[in-house]
């Protein structure tokens, strides 16, 4: 296979509408744009979301609540996902990356107390919830928090 040889799929590829071009083309007269109206006229352009004048569906549906511009969104990390790494080491936002325990983009890393720690690490990370930083000095570790 190669570049020069590649074809769309049989019937991908449609022909250009050729409008305006008489009547017997089966697109002549109104050039398939109905009757007057706003979309029949040259030139006409409007909104994605205009409803013809009608108060539009994003005004009509009442808003609800409180949004937060100011929300931090943590990447959570378990306790039981890191007894993987060696007893004594020292465990960083960029280890946890390289682990694959924590994807996406560079959002803060909190670690939760879901599930047990046997190993004395350190860890260095942006948060800690209560039980995982109880869970963690009471195996000997160290909890760091980093800006």
């Amino acid at each position: 296979m190669n570049l020069h040889t590649l074809k769309p799929a049989k019937g991908s590829k449609r022909p250009k509408r050729r409008v305006g071009r008489g009547r017997a083309s089966g697109m002549g007269k109104t050039s398939s744009r109905g009757h007057k109206g706003q979309m029949a006229r040259s030139g006409h352009k409007h909104k994605p979301t205009f409803e013809g004048g009608q108060m539009p569906l994003v005004r009509r549906i009442p808003k609800r609540g409180f949004k937060n511009v100011n929300r931090v969104t943590y990447i959570p990390v378990n306790l039981a996902a890191l007894d993987r790494f060696e007893d004594g080491s020292e465990v960083t936002v960029e280890i946890l990356r390289a682990a694959g325990l924590v994807r996406g983009p560079s959002a803060p890393v909190k670690i939760l107390g879901n599930g047990d720690l046997s190993k004395k690490l350190t860890l260095k990370v942006h948060a800690f919830s209560a039980t995982a930083k109880a869970k963690v000095e009471a195996a000997g570790g160290v909890c760091d928090v980093i800006q």
